[in-house]
């Protein structure tokens, strides 16, 4: 795809979201006949991922060379993932101390979402014991990214350590990954009417929740939106210029068509397709590097959603009148980068595993549904956050000596 052809469709999906929220909030009737064009394009995106993620994360790992660069490329792709989702935390939990946008909000709507009641019982053991899946087949059919992830690497560790028997078997999956890539380039040129049904369909199902927005969530939703600002804008790009040397206003601007798309989806398995078309092709990015980090990076590297829910822990407790020491807001920072490593790439992931940051400290899990009635839009704005930690992630471990070598 052409840069000119990228532009324009960046355009279009533009074009389509602000066509779609219109359309969503007069003609609501309308995009809810036609939201299932959007569905259509985003099972599109959703079909590719596994074998992408699988023939990528091979590639990747056999063109470091050898086994010993492997391991230092996870460690530091893991610290790297690991230091901005921790900044992350730190600026939520500043904001919501200093904004304080759970006072004097009234408890309405406290009870627990059915997607939250549904997953109580899943500890971080249970994320741990799901790395190794017995079935990595049946793992691929419930979309469980991070065991494909797992076996990937494992599966392409071991094609660098048999030489000659390994090179037909390297050829294949970098033919696959290659026509993978071609597909998902068929698939991007769909984007502007793909955007523009799934957020005219997502705005007319969600048009009650405005007022609620504008009484009780109003402060709440513009400290997260503060904060994700913070981190995208000001943290990210300087971590890009330091360590990369490139400009981040451009570099942003490359990324736009996968930014679009994660806000659409609120979904960074789904945006993974576009995520590594847009690093490689507009940023170029070396591709050994994207696609080891970013199909690593739609799995555990989560600022958003870690920033996210750091906020939503403080202002349940601020809503309730309870008062969080420093030690509690600790455990806080501490459960909330540990729990968005395991969130899965998925709408409201982040609301599911903020069930371990509320019962660290004690909060009820009734006050997930105070914030309820936002998340679909809070969901797209750290979603697109996330990606954007994820390909800046890719233009840093570029730089290593593994990859430079």
């Amino acid at each position: 795809m052409t840069k000119k052809t990228g532009n324009l469709i960046l355009i279009g999906m533009i074009a389509g979201a602000i066509a779609g929220v219109l359309g969503g909030l007069y003609i609501g009737d309308f995009f809810l006949n036609i939201k299932f064009i959007g569905t259509i394009f985003l099972n599109a995106l959703k079909m590719v991922v596994v074998p992408l993620i699988v023939a990528s994360m091979i590639v990747g790992v056999t063109s470091l060379g050898n086994i010993s660069k492997l391991g230092k490329t996870t460690g530091k792709t893991l610290l790297y993932y690991l230091v901005t989702t921790g900044f992350s935390v730190i600026i939520g939990l500043i904001l919501v101390n200093i904004i304080k946008p759970g006072i004097g909000v009234e408890s309405f709507g406290a009870y627990v979402p059915e997607i939250v009641a549904e997953s109580q019982q899943k500890t971080l053991i249970d994320v741990i014991v799901g790395l190794i899946p017995s079935n990595i087949i049946e793992a691929a059919a419930e979309g469980g990214v991070l065991p494909l992830i797992v076996f990937s690497l494992l599966f392409g560790g071991v094609l660098t350590t048999i030489g000659e028997k390994g090179k037909p078997v390297i050829a294949f999956f970098e033919g696959l990954n290659a026509a993978i890539m071609k597909l998902v380039t068929i698939i991007i040129y769909f984007a502007p009417i793909g955007v523009m049904a799934l957020i005219g369909g997502i705005v007319a199902e969600n048009r009650g929740s405005v007022n609620e927005l504008v009484s009780g969530l109003a402060f709440y939703t513009l400290t997260v939106i503060i904060g994700l600002l913070v981190h995208a804008l000001i943290i990210l790009p300087i971590i890009l210029h330091i360590f990369t040397g490139r400009k981040p206003v451009d570099y942003f601007l490359g990324m736009g068509q996968a930014l679009a798309t994660a806000f659409t989806t609120a979904s960074s398995s789904a945006t993974l397709p576009i995520t590594m078309e847009c690093t490689e092709i507009n940023n170029k990015v070396d591709p050994k590097a994207s696609s080891f980090v970013l199909p690593l990076g739609a799995t555990i590297n989560m600022d958003g959603t870690a920033l996210y829910e750091a906020v939503a822990a403080l202002f349940i407790a601020q809503i309730y009148g309870i008062d969080l020491s420093v030690g509690s807001q600790i455990v806080i920072f501490l459960t909330a980068t540990l729990a968005s490593i395991g969130a899965a790439g998925i709408p409201h992931a982040g609301t599911v595993t903020m069930v371990f940051v509320l019962t660290a400290v004690g909060l009820p899990l009734e006050g997930i549904g105070l914030i309820w009635a936002i998340d679909w839009f809070l969901d797209r704005c750290r979603t697109t956050v996330n990606v954007w930690g994820d390909s800046v992630g890719a233009a840093v471990i570029e730089k290593t000596k593994e990859f430079r070598s």
